[in-house]
């Protein structure tokens, strides 16, 4: 690893305006005293930075152009499984093709940066099946079950592939992450709304859920970007052109979280399960190894999942309270 202070470093974020755009900022702020750090966000309707849609080549160049990157975070997707399986051609379209898009972009207009592309754990899909519950390393077979994890196996695909073909890029595979600021799209958050709405009293204090029996191996997106910060600021030269899960390597049930946040609610709740909710997982249990990122960058996580859930909680509170 080199830390080189005098060296200027111009970060171009891709998806800025979204839950783990905005924590990757907030980590690159608390850089600022060992690096100097320029950053450039960009998002898709974005009301700060600018506004880049991915499927544009020729605004892509001239962005990367102007800018002059140093490293490249391409963090722009389509994200929500839920939202990928409803519009599937839009899902391939920003995930695959932005994913094109940015990387040849990055060939073309910024050939020595670093392209660090954001993958995900839901490129595995089936394969978690055969692992039984235990963690999967990076070089099982990905087997993409939804719209989701199909494009951006595909991207993942294409950005190993140009490596060869020149581009110094670094992919990373995210398991499940949550944290404040996260909509409640998403498991953690949903859960997390409702508590915060039964605390003031804007709903009786019941919670209709779904299939609470998966196992889900959760980080804090705060650990995340951490991974993400270090690629761009610090050269692992071991590296380049590889491809590393970001995991705990163990498992929480969600019926366990939905207990903990219930715990940390203070409250008595009447949970009850809506059969319209109740869909089946087609994986039953999913964890990553992420013994490879520790060796190469001595990434771990370093958040305790209950403080997780407290501080995604509190953000709730606060966030209706205000409403």
């Amino acid at each position: 690893m080199t830390l080189d202070t005098s060296f200027e470093h111009r970060i171009l974020i891709t998806g800025a305006n979204g839950f783990v755009g905005y924590w990757l900022q907030e980590e690159f702020k608390t850089r600022q005293r060992e690096h100097d750090i320029t950053i450039f966000p960009v998002g898709y309707s974005t009301t700060e930075g600018r506004t880049l849609d991915v499927r544009e080549y020729d605004d892509i160049v001239d962005v990367v152009h102007e800018c002059r990157p140093t490293s490249i975070i391409h963090l722009a997707a389509m994200a929500a499984p839920t939202e990928a399986h409803k519009i599937p051609r839009v899902a391939w379209d920003i995930n695959v093709t932005g994913t094109m898009n940015m990387a040849y972009a990055t060939m073309e207009a910024a050939p020595a940066a670093k392209f660090i592309f954001v993958s995900s754990s839901e490129t595995y899909g089936a394969s978690f099946n055969e692992f039984m519950g235990e963690p999967v390393g990076e070089n099982v077979v990905l087997k993409p079950m939804n719209a989701y994890g199909a494009s951006k196996a595909a991207a993942d695909v294409l950005v190993g592939q140009l490596a060869h073909d020149g581009l110094n890029t670094i992919r990373f595979r995210p398991f499940n992450h949550t944290g404040p600021g996260q909509t409640d799209a998403y498991v953690v958050a949903a859960f997390a709304k409702q508590l915060a709405e039964i605390s003031i009293g804007l709903r009786p204090p019941v919670m209709s859920v779904g299939n609470l029996l998966a196992h889900r191996d959760f980080l804090d997106v705060r650990d995340v970007v951490r991974a993400y910060a270090d690629s761009a600021l610090l050269d692992f030269p071991s590296t380049r052109g590889q491809v590393f899960n970001l995991a705990s390597g163990r498992t929480l049930q969600i019926q366990d979280i939905l207990d903990t946040l219930i715990r940390l609610s203070g409250q008595k709740i009447d949970v009850q399960v809506d059969p319209q909710r109740l869909r089946p997982s087609a994986v039953a249990s999913a964890s990553g190894n992420a013994t490879a990122v520790y060796r190469a960058m001595g990434w771990k996580p370093e958040i305790s999942f209950e403080k997780t859930l407290a501080d995604v909680f509190e953000y709730w509170k606060a966030r209706v309270t205000d409403s």
